[in-house]
């Protein structure tokens, strides 16, 4: 059944922090959306690009030469593959992510924090566009 996602109420409705949740596929890639606080540890994914678009809220992504980029809500950063980055909100944001299938949540490094993609394909409530 065709209907809309509203991927702002979706992330909104989350209960865990930096646990991303797959709400849809484009081809070898997956949307996903996450509600973030605090400091996701340093990684990096050796293959596969990857796509932050905040939803509502601030995120920086910060990076081991020393530069960061700051992000509002409407706004998107791809960090290309190999760049080891810091993602940091310092309060609560709501993120899109774009990536491809393969890519491990916390790419080379694994933490308390990495979740599986068995975790990210969890169903979750599907928040509908109230445009009609």
């Amino acid at each position: 059944m065709s209907h809309a996602i509203n991927p702002k109420a979706v992330a909104a409705g989350l209960g865990e922090l930096w646990s991303p949740r797959v709400v849809g596929e484009v081809d070898d890639s997956y949307v996903k959306v996450a509600k973030v606080h605090g400091e996701l540890d340093w990684h990096r994914h050796a293959d596969e690009d990857e796509m932050f678009f905040v939803l509502q809220g601030r995120l920086r992504l910060e990076f081991e030469q020393g530069d960061a980029v700051e992000l509002g809500e409407g706004e998107f950063h791809i960090v290309p593959r190999g760049v080891l980055h810091h993602p940091v909100a310092e309060n609560e944001c709501l993120l899109m992510l774009f990536e491809r299938k393969s890519t491990l949540h916390t790419g080379d490094t694994v933490t308390a924090q990495t979740r599986s993609l068995d975790e990210q394909l969890r169903p979750v409530g599907r928040a509908r566009s109230s445009a009609h």
